[in-house]
């Protein structure tokens, strides 16, 4: 995980603490913040390409038309 995703976590993580009103509306932002967390823990970075001197032909055809 990037740190700049570790570091939004832990201030969410904050935020979520110091909310432990018992209104809706503390409630509410609570988890929506702890779903925010959630997706940030779920976060998997797509590989990145190999940087090689392959060129795939089919990505290409298209233009050939």
């Amino acid at each position: 995980m990037p740190p700049t995703f570790v570091l939004a976590r832990d201030h969410l993580q904050r935020a979520a603490t110091i909310l432990q009103g018992a209104d809706q509306r503390s409630q509410q932002l609570r988890h929506i913040i702890e779903r925010t967390i959630g997706l940030m823990d779920d976060y998997r970075p797509e590989p990145s390409p190999a940087a090689d001197n392959v060129v795939e032909l089919n990505d290409y055809r298209h233009l050939r038309q």
